[in-house]
Order: structure tokens, then C-alpha cells, then sequence
């Protein structure tokens, strides 16, 4: 079994891409409307620490550093418990928007680390849970 993770997934969500776009880089205000973000703290123009926690008893703690900020694609690195990048593309289509997420990492933390041997299947299972609880969640109006 691997350390190495890759996830993708392209939903539609009704709102234009500004809105969605507006939504997804302002990660401070990300626990608003994703439950499974606890917590983030600003820590620089480009980058922010984020603890994460889906179905699975663990929180991870990683870092964000933004490399595209365009309105058609957002990426950004990941350190700590989970080392690699993410990235959502918006492409609009009408009034909605499609997004496409796609992430690629490699787990870093002993435990995970541990747990991406014996529970790989449930690890990926999680990770499905928190993406579909989010899609939806994206607010329709953009922030004041």
C-alpha cells in the first residue's frame, strides 16, 4: 500500500463563477459553510494553517500556500500532516458554475501515515464524505 493519495471530482453548483470563486479563495471563512473545516488562521499574504476533521476521529493540521489565485483556477501546496497541492477549476456554463477539484498528496504524519497502510479504503472513504458535504454547502451570495 501507498502513502501517496490522488484525489478528483467535478461537481456543477448553481451560482455564477464569480460567486463560487469569491466563496472558494476566502478560506478564513471557509467553517462558515464546510463543517468538516474547524479551523483556519491566517498566517500571510499567501498562506494559512488549516485543521480539518471529517468522519474519521483525526484532525489534520496542514498548511496552505497559494500558487494560482485566477478566477478559472485556484491551486495552492499543502504541508504538514499531508504534503503536496490542490486545486479547484471554475468554468462557467450558463448561470452555474463547474468546478473541478483535483489533489494529489503524500501522507506525512506517523499515525496517518500508519493508518494509510491498514485503512486506505476508509481514508479515501472520508475524504469522498468531506468533498460531498461542501459542494453543496457553498453559499449562493458573495460575502459583504
Amino acid at each position: 500500500m501507498s502513502r501517496h493519495y490522488r484525489f478528483d471530482g467535478a461537481w456543477t453548483v448553481d451560482l455564477p463563477r464569480r460567486t463560487a470563486y469569491e466563496h472558494l479563495i476566502d478560506l478564513e471563512h471557509y467553517p462558515d459553510w464546510w463543517p468538516e473545516i474547524r479551523a483556519v488562521a491566517k498566517l500571510g499574504p499567501d498562506d494559512a494553517r488549516v485543521l480539518i476533521r471529517s468522519r474519521l476521529p483525526y484532525t489534520l493540521d496542514l498548511v496552505l500556500h497559494a500558487v494560482h489565485r485566477r478566477e478559472d483556477l485556484l491551486e495552492t501546496t499543502i504541508s504538514g500532516d499531508l504534503v503536496g497541492w490542490v486545486q479547484w477549476g471554475l468554468e462557467p456554463s450558463d448561470e452555474k458554475t463547474r468546478l473541478t477539484f483535483a489533489q494529489e498528496v503524500e501522507v506525512s504524519g506517523r499515525l496517518l501515515g500508519w493508518a494509510s497502510y491498514v485503512a486506505r479504503p476508509l481514508l479515501v472513504w472520508n475524504h469522498d464524505r468531506m468533498m460531498r458535504s461542501a459542494v453543496g454547502r457553498i453559499p449562493s451570495r458573495p460575502r459583504d
